[in-house]
């Protein structure tokens, strides 16, 4: 047999780049050490720690990435991105650790011909679709100048990160155990964006995402809390052990407090259908409807004064400002804005209905589907709710299809886009692989003992990289 073939040969060959490429690294970095800035050299060499970690242990990578989200500090490049409209870049950390394990895979997947590039899911094929759709409409107004290139394709990049999470998910999730414990990172990531959300809350100001400067983004924090809430909720409801649902009850009210204090109001009222769904799935509906009907009758009494003040605020209106009204009353000008761009989205839309104005082609628009629609057409349209009904089947099917209650509460996500979304949401899509992997025996193996894990090649002979999800 080529030794070349075996377990330990592919171990050795692993090492060998591995040593190789810190080799290569460690003589760049020598060689430039004089000529480049010391935040730029930090930068690479943790990108050059990060995809060593990676190609040798990816599940680690995983790990790494759910605590970058929302962990991590923002920067503006800045980048005009419509008519006249002056529309910024934002990049996280987590941008770069996404892009870092994607090309790590990527060249882990050039290595290891086994592995496969991307693997075979139901989401595939709208995914696609909406991608392509998305380069389509931007590429066109690239063409006639409505778009800035470098913005656009900053966002196209950004929306295709969003898909990268979910590949690498997919690709790389094997065991029940490897699911669990990311889904314990991601729950332990929320705790600590929580906490930093409730210190924040003695400055006055709204809470915000950790680390993203004095122009936070509260409404990014709240819907992640909702997204998190919902998981959270799920996996209570469904957990047997009474100590996981205590824990889980006091994650979801840890999560409240900061959530409250973003007075994100398209936050609140995401949360509304969530509880709905929420009860009306849930084997626990016994308890959960006396509950949610005497959280909603104290809520006017346990809300902060700012919170009641916000939502009293939106059916404020202002001398002066674009009002929409019904009635004797009318919406405050934020709430306005937002539903007069419903009627400026589809004046704009009527000119170019087929492939919009491309991404970041129109003034920037406070709603994601008036903008989506503005800004990619009946192409873009018609491929992005072929993905939401395809996500909101597979959903629907892999909560009637799972056996066991944890992998069903998993199940209880289906809310928005964004990247912890579309990480569970490669959970989900593994959920009949992750049954059908036998619990492991209580008999003990013999002792082996590695530097490395197995090869991928050997991993694949033990039956464990399924080439298609169903």
């Amino acid at each position: 047999m080529n030794i070349s073939e075996s377990p330990e040969g592919a171990t050795l060959g692993r090492l060998a780049i591995a040593v190789g490429v810190l080799i290569a690294l460690a003589f760049i970095v020598s060689i430039g050490i004089t000529e480049i800035p010391v935040n730029y050299a930090l930068a690479a060499a943790a990108g050059a720690a990060l995809f060593t970690i990676v190609f040798l242990r990816t599940d680690l990578g995983l790990d790494i990435l759910l605590l970058s989200m929302l962990l991590s500090p923002e920067v503006i490049l800045g980048g005009k991105g419509s008519i006249a409209e002056q529309r910024e870049v934002s990049v996280r950390i987590d941008d770069f650790v996404i892009l870092i394990v994607a090309f790590t895979w990527f060249a882990k997947a050039s290595v290891y011909k086994e592995l496969g590039l991307v693997s075979k899911t139901p989401l595939n094929r709208p995914i696609s679709a909406y991608m392509g759709a998305c380069a389509l409409t931007t590429a066109w107004g690239i063409a006639f100048g409505r778009v800035a290139v470098l913005s656009g394709l900053f966002y196209l990049l950004k929306y295709l990160e969003y898909f990268f999470v979910f590949y690498i998910v997919v690709n790389n999730v094997r065991t029940p155990a490897h699911a669990r414990r990311l889904i314990v990172v991601a729950l332990v990531t929320a705790a600590i964006v929580s906490l930093t959300g409730i210190a924040q809350i003695p400055s006055g100001e709204r809470v915000s995402a950790p680390f993203e400067g004095p122009a936070g983004e509260p409404n990014t924090l709240g819907g992640y809390l909702v997204l998190m809430m919902a998981i959270t909720s799920g996996l209570t409801t469904e957990a047997k052990r009474t100590t996981f649902r205590l824990a889980g009850v006091g994650l979801v009210l840890l999560m409240l407090v900061p959530f409250a204090y973003t007075l994100s109001r398209a936050s609140y009222l995401a949360l509304i259908p969530a509880t709905l769904l929420l009860v009306s799935v849930s084997p626990k509906r016994a308890l959960l409807v006396p509950t949610v009907i005497i959280g909603l009758l104290l809520i006017p009494y346990l809300a902060p004064k700012v919170v009641r003040e916000r939502v009293q605020y939106t059916f404020k209106t202002q001398v002066g400002q674009p009002t929409v009204r019904f009635g004797q009353g009318g919406f405050d000008p934020s709430t306005s804005e937002r539903l007069l761009s419903f009627n400026e989205a589809i004046a704009a839309w009527t000119a170019r209905p087929i492939f919009g104005y491309g991404i970041t082609g129109f003034r920037f628009m406070d709603a994601q589907y008036p903008r989506m629609l503005v800004e990619t057409g009946v192409v873009g349209a018609l491929a992005f709710a072929w993905m939401i009904f395809a996500l909101f089947q597979l959903g629907v099917g892999r909560y009637r299809s799972a056996t066991d209650p944890h992998w069903r509460g998993l199940t209880f996500i289906i809310i928005r886009v964004m990247e912890p979304f579309w990480f569970f949401t490669g959970l989900i899509v593994l959920l009949p692989e992750l049954e059908r992997v036998p619990a492991p025996t209580s008999e003990p193996g013999p002792p082996v003992r590695r530097i490395l894990p197995a090869s991928p090649a050997a991993t694949l002979r033990a039956g464990r990289f399924p080439r298609r999800v169903r």
